[in-house]
């Protein structure tokens, strides 16, 4: 069964439970999402299904898409993206996904690309220390500090340094949904998720183990 879905970010607020507690969310636009292709094992060597979300014009997208598209009849859309599933039985071109997939109490993992913060020195960009300020020191407390010692005589790889800070793709895991508007197709997730508002979110059910659920493990016989 899919349990995924592609939806649109539109901003954070906050909601009350039954015994009045403040619960921040995040508002998310999910769906409805189009089925464009459906792969199967016996086919194409795994099961999945591709889902394409947001209206788009022809003219900006280019003529294999656009083919995709008018080859089953479908409406345009800007975003393709596709789900490995187990069983596809129950998924058919055309069909649309819708945010019911979901329901209240689901824990999903949430996949984006962050806010672009330009470039950044370490301190904001690895949590750096500041160098002190004393014996006369005024204009290094902001820096790195060393690069390396005095063995190899190189930079080595993977040394954190300044750069660019954010657009990086990255999932946020275990979040809840606290509710589900069926009718306008938006969810309320417990928590931030990543990508700027309008942003794309990938919305899967989570691979993390759920709390308060309780795995029993049984021996095999010998």
């Amino acid at each position: 069964m899919l349990k995924s879905i592609i939806g649109k970010k539109v901003g954070m607020t906050q909601v009350f439970d039954d015994k009045g507690n403040l619960i921040p969310v995040t508002v998310v636009e999910a769906g409805p999402c189009v089925v464009t292709n459906v792969r199967t094992a016996e086919k194409d060597g795994y099961s999945a299904v591709q889902l394409a979300f947001r209206d788009v014009k022809a003219k900006n997208l280019n003529k294999s898409q656009v083919g995709l598209f008018k080859k089953n009849d479908l409406p345009l859309k800007k975003i393709l993206k596709e789900f490995r599933v187990t069983d596809v039985a129950d998924v058919t071109v055309g069909q649309e996904i819708k945010a019911d997939v979901f329901k209240a109490g689901d824990y999903v993992d949430v996949c984006a690309v962050t806010k672009g913060k330009g470039y950044a020195g370490v301190i904001k960009r690895h949590n750096f220390g500041m160098q002190p300020t004393t014996h006369g020191q005024s204009d290094r407390t902001r820096a790195r500090g060393s690069s390396g010692g005095q063995g190899p005589q190189k930079v080595l790889k993977g040394m954190k340094m300044s750069g660019h800070l954010g657009g990086e793709y990255v999932t946020i895991q275990r979040l809840l949904v606290v509710k589900i508007d069926v009718e306008k197709n938006v969810l309320l997730i417990k928590g931030a998720v990543p990508a700027v508002k309008t942003g794309t979110l990938i919305i899967s059910s989570t691979l993390k183990k759920i709390p308060g659920v309780r795995e029993i493990k049984v021996k095999a016989k010998k």
